[in-house]
């Protein structure tokens, strides 16, 4: 955890979004916002509205917990959850592909 001082979750959107596979247009969209807005968030230069983060976590099915988890105390791969966010947004083949690697690897341990 972090020492509490300004807090910036700017890179973590970014990651985000990008792994939802989102421009910054497509995000200001889907929230009703404009582009340079999200750009301004992801570089730290503004600060999300409440409202703005709740459509954030509401488009990327997330909880808040998500977007703040290096400020808080909660033990979780955060890198492996990023990786995974955009899952279900794959076909179904590559879905099948990636479940057959995770198995396969399983199996050599």
């Amino acid at each position: 955890m972090k020492k509490l001082g300004k807090i910036k979750i700017g890179k973590n959107l970014q990651k985000l979004r990008r792994s939802h596979g989102y421009t910054q247009e497509k995000l200001a969209e889907a929230i009703d916002c404009s582009a340079r807005y999200i750009s301004d968030i992801e570089q730290d230069k503004s600060k999300p509205s409440y409202e703005n983060l709740i459509k954030i976590c509401n488009v990327f099915k997330i909880g808040l917990n998500d977007i703040f988890s290096e400020y808080l105390d909660v033990t979780e791969n955060k890198v492996l959850k990023y990786s995974l966010s955009g899952f279900e947004a794959l076909e179904q083949n590559n879905k099948d592909t990636i479940e057959h690697l995770i198995m396969y690897f399983n199996q050599e341990k």
